[in-house]
């Protein structure tokens, strides 16, 4: 087992599973409220965006299954913290999103951040399994 395959893995999750919500949310923009569905003519991209997102969604979950394998999970967990301030950032940054900047917005990513690099700044080993004893 290797930790740094599980670590890449575990950031290829989180990048899948923030390209995922960032693409719901502009496609959930696009297309009707769920009463309209059945009555209201459907945007094809969007729904190419949803249908990309839910792939995107399923890979996010295997890759993070893969990464528990090899990092340990208080560690794997917490780089999942990085898809929130992923995902903030690039909804206020890129303009199609219409997403509010704040400072105190900001502020709660940096503590976020902080957090991570906290947990994962002291080396850590790949955790023997009870089954490789």
């Amino acid at each position: 087992m290797s930790l740094r395959r599980g670590i890449a893995f575990a950031l290829g999750s989180v990048l899948l599973g923030s390209a995922a919500q960032l693409g719901m949310r502009w496609s959930m923009t696009r297309l009707p409220s769920p009463e309209y569905l059945l009555t209201a003519s459907l945007d094809p991209s969007a729904v190419a965006v949803v249908l990309t997102a839910i792939l995107a969604y399923a890979l996010s979950m295997l890759s993070w299954l893969v990464a528990l394998r090899d990092v340990p999970l208080g560690r794997a967990y917490s780089l999942l913290s990085i898809s929130y301030a992923l995902v903030y950032l690039l909804a206020a940054v890129l303009p199609v999103f219409n997403e509010d900047f704040s400072l105190s917005k900001s502020l709660g990513v940096a503590l976020v951040i902080l957090g991570v690099i906290t947990i994962n700044a002291r080396p850590a080993h790949a955790s023997t399994l009870r089954s490789d004893l």
